[in-house]
């Protein structure tokens, strides 16, 4: 099935190889960045994109890529600091080079990274942060946040809706009356300010991983009603087919009918509405974040990290703050493409 739709979809087989090179990065960032995320380089902050050479300023070739060693200089005019490059010094990029320690999978400790260069040279493949953190490296370990928020919080949300739906869909009369009132309620505040409402009630001083535990069951929260909603509307006309019926009269519980004859046959849309949710948990995390509502330094994610490139003057000088979201919109249009295949694979107009 997954054959088919990427041959006769190709933005959705791009969309899955976005997504897969995005969530192996976020698996394998302690390995794959050259630095921990909370390491920082005063003396490099706001150090623009290291460039990678092959030709020296002599044009002489390497086979190996380098890069040069720089040296900041204030500007006494706009009191910016400028980066010079010293083209006597050469760092050559190597691979499986020894850095800070790290844990694989949180069990395996090693301090083997998949590149890097030689002390004291830096490499910043897109910059540095105001305290000299390597932006590269922070966005792999955000990642995990921002892209993992998506899937966990849908799987609860929509787990919550199909059952929920289900149940009021089936049963009808006034269990569904109150079911589908009070999902009204929730569905009638602006999704984001009921977000807001509901991250005001966290106690203050939280640590980042309660915190984002906390905005994943927030977030659920909110959207497992619109779900509930759909569902209970595909049920209302499932429950009169021949199979169910059938059911019914060989004495199957209502439970057995509806998990075992009536939600599977809601999957499709599921599988496709859920495919399509997850940018909505990611650009609400990136909100909070940005707001500083969110993940909380030193911890990193794509929002928090943007919350630097809220100042005009950061923005005119140092362009490369905006370098995670760029990751937020091709994380966003990857799970929009892959939803729009899956929608026209699962179509039955199709």
């Amino acid at each position: 099935m997954l054959k088919k739709l990427f041959k006769k979809h190709k933005l959705a087989a791009f969309g899955a190889v976005i997504l897969f090179i995005l969530y192996f990065c976020a698996i394998f960032a302690d390995f794959i960045s050259p630095y921990r995320y909370d390491v920082q380089n005063r003396d490099k902050n706001y150090h623009p994109p290291t460039g990678i050479h092959f030709f020296d300023s002599e044009m002489k070739f390497y086979i190996s890529p380098f890069i040069y060693g720089t040296a900041g200089e204030m500007n006494t005019e706009t009191y910016q600091k400028k980066y010079v490059i010293n083209y006597q010094e050469k760092y050559f990029i190597k691979l499986f080079v020894k850095g800070d320690e790290h844990l694989i999978f949180g069990i395996f400790k090693t301090n083997i990274h998949l590149f890097g260069v030689d002390e004291p040279g830096r490499i910043f493949i897109f910059g540095s942060d105001y305290l000299g953190r390597d932006i590269f490296t922070r966005i792999l370990y955000g990642s995990r946040i921002s892209l993992s928020i998506g899937l966990i919080g849908v799987f609860i949300s929509f787990f919550i809706g199909m059952i929920v739906g289900g149940i009021s869909g089936y049963f009808g009369g006034w269990i569904d009356n109150i079911i589908m009132r009070f999902c009204e309620i929730i569905m009638s505040f602006p999704h984001f300010y009921l977000l807001l409402a509901l991250r005001a009630t966290f106690p203050p001083n939280l640590n980042s991983v309660i915190i984002y535990i906390l905005i994943i069951m927030a977030m659920s929260f909110i959207e497992w009603a619109g779900m509930a909603r759909v569902v209970r509307g595909m049920v209302l006309s499932l429950r009169e087919e021949e199979y169910v019926l059938g059911a019914r009269a060989i004495g199957a519980s209502p439970w057995r009918i509806i998990y075992r004859h009536i939600l599977p046959n809601t999957m499709s849309y599921a599988i496709i509405s859920a495919t399509l949710s997850i940018p909505g948990y990611i650009l609400g995390e990136s909100a909070l974040s940005l707001l500083s509502l969110g993940i909380m330094e030193p911890q990193a994610s794509w929002g928090n990290m943007l919350s630097v490139a809220k100042s005009v003057n950061v923005l005119t000088n140092f362009p490369w703050v905006l370098t995670p979201g760029i990751f937020i919109f091709a994380a966003i249009m990857a799970f929009n493409f892959l939803g729009d295949g899956l929608r026209d694979i699962f179509d039955p107009k199709q």
